[in-house]
């Protein structure tokens, strides 16, 4: 979190939170949401000023209760999630003795290191960490195909296995995605659950 977030913090400690505002969509956009959107239903108009996806980036966090928010100086905002906490991209390079070297790169431009691998019934992949609680990352839908280059995908289509980096081997697990947010203790909707 930034010094000037803390400090804020400490200079007015009880600015009430917001909720309906801000989303972070499937694709790891970043939206605002203002009452017309929120209104229709609306994913909200994406925003694209850098220093500002920085500064949420950086003061993106979840609650005991597993909202997330973004710590906008001493207010918490609430984030609607359009799957996951966590949106990542995929790609792939050429590395040492030609092997391929995959990488995991969050919405907020760290690095994620998958210990699973997940499928929902709708052919949406999700990766979860080694963390505790586990992170958990939907795939961006246009690094499918960068995916597949890297799985064998049994008949069902829900199982199978994901080679990542050539060394590790993880096999791929059913979910559906009305589970996900359960399974992995998120709040989807905090707006819905009265944060």
């Amino acid at each position: 979190m930034d010094d000037i977030v803390k400090q804020a913090l400490t200079k007015w400690p009880n600015v009430p939170s917001c909720t309906g505002w801000l989303m972070l969509d499937r694709r790891g956009n970043w939206r605002m949401r203002d009452e017309a959107a929120q209104a229709s239903g609306s994913p909200g108009t994406p925003i694209r000023h850098e220093a500002l996806l920085a500064f949420i980036n950086r003061n993106y966090d979840a609650d005991e209760r597993g909202q997330w928010y973004f710590q906008n100086g001493p207010q918490r905002v609430y984030v609607e999630l359009g799957y996951t906490p966590w949106v990542v991209r995929l790609s792939a390079a050429a590395g040492v003795e030609a092997r391929c070297v995959l990488a995991l790169q969050d919405q907020a431009g760290g690095p994620f290191e998958p210990t699973a691998v997940f499928v929902d019934e709708e052919g949406g992949i999700l990766f979860a960490d080694g963390a505790t609680p586990p992170r958990v990352a939907v795939l961006h839908d246009h690094d499918l195909e960068v995916f597949s280059d890297h799985a064998t995908l049994a008949d069902d289509s829900m199982s199978g296995e994901f080679r990542w980096n050539n060394q590790v081997v993880l096999p791929l697990q059913a979910v559906r995605r009305g589970d996900v947010a359960a399974r992995f203790r998120f709040v989807p909707s905090p707006a819905a659950a009265g944060a």
